[in-house]
C-alpha cells in the first residue's frame, strides 16, 4: 500500500493556517491607529501633531521622530511599525508629500 507524501497532508493545514491568519491581520492603517492609542498618546494627547509651533517639519523628520519615541519608550516595534505608524500620523495631521 502506497503511503501519502508528507506533504499532501501537510499542505491543505498550511493552506488553511494562512487563509485564516489572513483574515484575521489587521490593516496597517489599523495597526497603528492601535499602537498609537496604547503607547503614543499615553505620553503625550493628539494636541502635540497639530500646535502651531510643532518641531517636525518633514517626511522624513517625522519617521526619525517616530523612531525616537519608539526607542525611547523601549517599544522593539518592527520597521513596518514604524512606517504604519510614521504614514498614520502624516495622513491624518502632518500631509507631508512624500
Amino acid at each position: 500500500m502506497n503511503k501519502p507524501h508528507p506533504m499532501s497532508l501537510a499542505f491543505p493545514m498550511i493552506l488553511t493556517w494562512g487563509l485564516t491568519t489572513a483574515a484575521v491581520a489587521e490593516p496597517a492603517s489599523d495597526n497603528a491607529q492601535a499602537l498609537m492609542t496604547q503607547n503614543c498618546v499615553q505620553c503625550h494627547g493628539a494636541e502635540v501633531y497639530t500646535r502651531k509651533d510643532r518641531k517636525v517639519s518633514s517626511l522624513d523628520g517625522l519617521g526619525r521622530q517616530v523612531r525616537r519615541c519608539e526607542i525611547a519608550l523601549e517599544l522593539r516595534w518592527f520597521d513596518e511599525d514604524v512606517q504604519a505608524v510614521t504614514d498614520h500620523l502624516n495622513d491624518q495631521f502632518y500631509h507631508f508629500k512624500p
